[in-house]
């Protein structure tokens, strides 16, 4: 495997929260941040992981208010639930909640969407105030999270993470001008996230790499699985793990859509360490036989270094999924920084 770094080629975000307005009435954008991309003809294309939740009230101190999607009349319909805030220390962003006579439930406390971003030059972006993909049914009811998308038969396919009360599932959309989006529907059930679609058919099949969520036996991995139909999928097989090495021994999972390069199958990942702080790294699979992993980085190429990577919603994590390559050959990867804003940088051969 060759070796590879990645440089910034900026030292302040590209895109920050408060660059993008929210697209509900009377909330706020709390990030902006985890982008997918790829190149649409001469622009480069964003999906934006937006993040929104309802503007506090200072008459309202010690309550919460929680944005979910529930069918109402056989509509599915963008309500707000309101609680009293817990009395010990909870993360700001997931927290369990119970109304009177009611179980606890646990529930996030934004709702996120996907928006459109687009740039001639990769640096400066253009971002829509409407949502280019909004939660709509109960199995996306907490929301639409950090999509990939990869250009497959004519075809932008766009895999996301769709949230509810029975946790993460995957979520399949097509688009061929990211004007209008076809929703397929779920095509891996929950818990599970981190998907991604090879932009080519391999010995006649269709591949994605995906990550179950594993909880008392295993730790979460980057898995493979095959297809004929791009829609039902299956013949799962673990593909690689976290290791030893301090930066990746948490967790793992899959960044942008592998890229083919002269040795392989390029496939950037994250790894995140027991402070559950996160960089990227890169592993290297067989060209034609992607179960064959050849290679991987030990130490991470990116880590959140700068303050803006390391001060946010939440702290310490650089995260991409995705990454284009350019006209000239430079391949820009765009990361998410702390769930607040995007950077760019490139991957460089060394």
């Amino acid at each position: 495997m060759k070796n590879y770094k990645i440089e910034r080629l900026s030292d302040q975000p590209i895109i920050r929260t408060e660059d993008v307005r929210p697209a509900v009435e009377g909330f706020t954008v709390l990030g902006a941040f985890n982008p997918a991309a790829c190149r649409f003809g001469d622009e480069i294309i964003l999906l934006l992981r937006v993040a929104e939740g309802p503007t506090p009230d200072p008459a309202d101190e010690g309550w919460l208010h929680i944005p979910v999607l529930e069918e109402r009349d056989g509509f599915s319909q963008l309500v707000v639930k309101r609680f009293r805030e817990p009395s010990t220390p909870y993360d700001p962003r997931v927290v369990t909640l119970s109304s009177e006579g009611e179980p606890s439930k646990v529930y996030l406390t934004s709702i996120s969407h996907l928006r459109l971003a687009r740039s001639y030059d990769g640096i400066h972006f253009t971002i829509d105030d409407k949502p280019f993909l909004f939660p709509a049914r109960t199995d996306e009811a907490f929301g639409i999270e950090d999509a990939r998308i990869t250009f497959l038969e004519g075809e932008y396919w766009i895999t996301y993470t769709a949230v509810s009360e029975h946790g993460p599932a995957v979520g399949l959309a097509k688009t061929t001008d990211f004007k209008s989006v076809e929703r397929v529907g779920l095509v891996l059930a929950p818990p599970n996230k981190d998907v991604v679609i090879f932009p080519d058919l391999v010995n006649d099949k269709y591949l994605m790499l995906h990550r179950p969520m594993v909880s008392e036996i295993g730790k979460p991995s980057v898995w493979l699985a095959e297809s004929l139909d791009g829609v039902h999928w299956g013949n799962h097989r673990f593909l690689f793990g976290p290791t030893q090495n301090n930066w990746e021994s948490l967790k793992i999972g899959a960044g942008p859509e592998p890229m083919l390069t002269d040795e392989g199958w390029l496939v950037c990942y994250h790894g995140s360490d027991p402070t559950h702080s996160y960089g990227l790294g890169l592993a290297l699979l067989d060209c034609n036989n992607p179960t064959r992993v050849l290679g991987r980085t030990t130490a991470p190429l990116l880590t959140p270094d700068l303050i803006w990577e390391q001060e946010g919603f939440f702290p310490n994590v650089v995260f991409s999924n995705g990454w284009v390559q350019q006209p000239d050959g430079r391949i820009l990867i765009y990361y998410g920084a702390a769930d607040s804003g995007v950077g760019v940088a490139e991957l460089i051969e060394v």
